[in-house]
């Protein structure tokens, strides 16, 4: 594993840092929040987006017929890397560039990618991804929501959606709808694009315990959506769905960002705290705690483990191999760390008494977040529980879990039933 930019990536992490010093605002200490509300949040990100197209720094890894540079997954992660030291608005198009995007320029025709990819790029529309229903969250498979074509090329589309991010500032949205009962679950799916402002959608924002409403329920009442609009064939939904997870997947373990897209407190961050925390005790006249410094061990280990296991997905890719599991066990590893290390942080915060100041406030708001947030990142992209299955079967060569329903037509299974 070789942790050294090459001569030419140091020059790629060179132009990058020059261009942002000259673009942003220096990053001192923790992110900073944006003060401005959802709207002017929103205006800040599409004009830094539109800054970065401008230049050449958006989508880098996106084909360059596209917009992108064609860059490879190591410079896309040292552009991360650089832009993570400055204070840039949040990111609100992770879906559309990391998910929408890249499946589009798979499955996509010519003339889809003209129409989505360009606006894409450049920021001038925000996508939200309507996959997860009520009772399709970890069987993503038994979707309900239906899409039925009418006689003049347009599909009418009936259901609901939920824990939908963004989808109440969002223009365009990735849709997964059953458009045939009469097969086997995984055979009766398709993929659409569906536009967020057309007739029959209602959005409702879902308060969340971390006092945001990122998440919403998307109601969709006869929602017209032109066949052009249709992504792969008939059919061919789940495959294309399975597409962008992957995606999804790999983007989450290797950014760690909250559902927001904010970055959340890491290793370092911890051991921080940890470090003041013990010396203010210790200055007082505190006894070691053994037992508080080995959970801090074991936390910092498993983060930086975390970390390679990281590098080493992007060593083979750099390389030209085919990564193995790392994204899926980063996925299942890091939800659970950060909640964990959320937990620990708030209890050292609180025992010592390091609440006295607005710096202090601060740094316990931050982690109380990171806290909050944690079981989110368990369950985007797919729950602790689909990670283990797929390292099971896919990775480990275990067999798969009985499958009762796998041969029966949707429309007999209960899960089809209102």
């Amino acid at each position: 594993m070789d942790f050294e930019d090459t001569p030419e990536e140091a020059e790629f992490r060179r132009k990058a840092h020059e261009w942002l010093a000259a673009n942003a605002r220096v990053r001192q200490g923790a992110p900073e929040a944006f003060d401005e509300d959802e709207l002017s949040s929103l205006e800040a990100s599409k004009a830094w987006q539109a800054l970065k197209a401008d230049a050449g720094w958006a989508c880098l890894g996106w084909p360059k017929e596209y917009g992108g540079q064609g860059a490879t997954p190591v410079q896309s992660l040292i552009w991360t890397q650089e832009q993570d030291k400055f204070h840039v608005p949040p990111n609100v198009f992770h879906i559309g560039h990391a998910q929408a995007g890249p499946t589009i320029i798979r499955y996509g025709t010519a003339e889809q990618k003209a129409q989505w990819l360009p606006g894409m790029i450049r920021g001038e529309h925000v996508w939200c991804q309507l996959f997860s229903e009520p009772d399709a969250g970890s069987d993503l498979a038994a979707v309900r929501t239906r899409a039925r074509l009418d006689s003049d090329g347009t599909w009418r589309v009936n259901g609901q959606k939920t824990w939908t991010s963004g989808a109440q500032v969002a223009d365009w949205a990735i849709l997964l709808a059953r458009t045939d009962p009469n097969v086997p679950k995984h055979q009766g799916l398709t993929y659409f694009v569906v536009d967020m402002k057309a007739p029959g959608i209602e959005v409702r924002p879902v308060k969340q315990i971390w006092d945001d409403s990122d998440f919403c329920e998307v109601f969709l009442n006869d929602v017209p959506v032109p066949d052009e609009h249709r992504i792969g064939p008939v059919g061919s939904g789940w495959s294309v769905a399975m597409t962008t997870l992957n995606f999804e997947r790999g983007a989450v373990s290797a950014s760690t960002p909250g559902p927001a897209g904010e970055k959340l407190p890491c290793a370092d961050d911890l051991l921080s705290l940890a470090k003041n925390v013990v010396a203010d005790a210790t200055s007082r006249g505190a006894p070691r705690d053994a037992a508080l410094e080995q959970k801090i061990a074991d936390l910092y280990v498993t983060w930086k483990g975390l970390e390679f296991t990281a590098y080493r997905m992007m060593t083979a890719i750099h390389h030209g191999e085919e990564p193995g599991g790392e994204s899926v066990i980063g996925k299942l590893i890091e939800g659970r760390l950060q909640q964990q290390a959320g937990a620990l942080a708030l209890d050292l915060l609180v025992e010592g008494g390091h609440l006295a100041d607005e710096k202090q406030l601060a740094a316990f708001r931050r982690w109380e977040h990171s806290y909050l947030v944690a079981p989110a990142i368990r369950i985007a992209g797919g729950t602790d529980e689909i990670m283990k299955n797929i390292i099971a079967e896919r990775i480990l060569g275990l067999p798969p879990e009985p499958r009762t329903d796998k041969n029966l037509a949707f429309s007999e299974l209960k899960s089809a039933i209102r």
